[in-house]
């Protein structure tokens, strides 16, 4: 599906300036104390012009209004806040871009509870999404919770086809993402062999630079930090050459969006077994991802250039979890946070840029 002649046209800096830029709501603000219309003023002033609307800011901010704890499943309260957020949104000129992260929905057996439980999520979500004004959901590669959920490629394909179809009845599009501890998906090139099979027009990739980078060159459960299982060189190698095969292989038109995080590599390794739920993968994803250029160590500008390559001049999106190096935790005014992240974001397109 390669289109050689998408690599004609030089990458230029004022060609970078088409790149629209967004944060993740969920990606600022180190305790408790910190609103979400405080988060959102961070990002206006910081120059960013989109967010992708985290849906646990939406339950926080929303039991903040009513006074009381609100239910993930309360889809009337959740609805009501949501139009509460649009009008925040709008006070700081910011769209929100994405909805995200809906999650554990392809795979569930047919006929089980859990599985009409995903639809009548989809449904509620896709009313979220409405009121807010996107037309784009992330969907996130399931990470099974329970040897319920099944890695047939069939069902899989067969549950994002109907859940492809809703969106589309609303003029909306799924943002299928590679998660890199995921049991069926982990790796981009699993989620646009997905992407393809279900064949929809409204269905793409979200591509993550930690989600390529921590699956198929970091391993945060080594001494290194990285993969062991080949020599160093050849772990270099083999990941150059997946991103060259992204270049090559995905069209421009099926990336959604490119999220941009780097990561710490742990003090000591984490340990390689399930904690809560969690794989080691999965445990460093939550706590250690830090901005570009802050303390990180992934090649993460390969894949910017990756995916710049392709001809892609869509979103770039800031989505990052910055519990310091050691994963505990990191205070910080959330203004000069998001400035230093514009910047870096800046000093990625621009490194991705000169790397091509």
């Amino acid at each position: 599906m390669g289109n050689p002649s998408r690599f004609t046209a030089p990458l230029t800096f004022d060609s970078s300036h088409k790149i629209s830029l967004a944060y993740a709501s969920c990606s600022i603000g180190s305790s408790h104390s910190d609103t979400l219309p405080q988060k959102l003023e961070a990002i206006s002033k910081a120059g960013f012009s989109a967010i992708e609307l985290s849906f646990p800011d939406i339950l926080d901010y929303g039991s903040r209004l009513q006074g009381h704890h609100i239910a993930p499943e309360n889809f009337a309260e959740v609805i009501t806040t949501a139009g509460e957020i649009r009008k925040l949104c709008d006070a700081n000129s910011l769209k929100v871009m994405m909805l995200q992260p809906f999650a554990n929905f392809e795979g569930w057996p047919i006929g089980s509870i859990e599985r009409q439980d995903a639809f009548a999520r989809a449904d509620g979500w896709i009313e979220i999404m409405h009121v807010v004004g996107t037309d784009l959901l992330q969907v996130g590669s399931t990470d099974s919770p329970s040897n319920k959920i099944t890695t047939s490629r069939s069902n899989i394909v067969s549950d994002l086809r109907a859940l492809a179809d809703k969106l589309a009845k609303r003029n909306m599009r799924l943002a299928y993402e590679n998660w890199c501890w995921s049991t069926h998906a982990p790796n981009w090139k699993d989620v646009w062999e997905i992407v393809k099979e279900v064949n929809r027009p409204n269905v793409g990739l979200c591509l993550d630079t930690f989600q390529t980078a921590g699956g198929e060159y970091g391993d945060p459960t080594t001494d290194s930090g990285l993969i062991e299982d080949v020599p160093q060189e050849t772990l270099k190698h083999r990941y150059l050459a997946s991103l060259e095969e992204l270049a090559r292989s995905v069209p421009p038109g099926k990336i959604y969006l490119l999220q941009v995080s780097d990561a710490y590599k742990p003090s000591k390794p984490i340990e390689d077994k399930t904690v809560g739920g969690l794989r080691p993968r999965a445990r460093w994803s939550h706590d250690f991802r830090p901005m570009p250029y802050d303390g990180g160590f992934l090649p993460i500008e390969e894949v910017g250039r990756a995916v710049l390559k392709t001809g892609f001049r869509g979103w770039f999106s800031m989505e990052i979890f910055d519990n310091g190096p050691e994963g505990k935790g990191k205070k910080y005014e959330m203004e000069p946070f998001a400035k230093q992240a514009m910047d870096n974001m800046q000093r990625f397109l621009q490194g991705c840029l000169e790397s091509c």
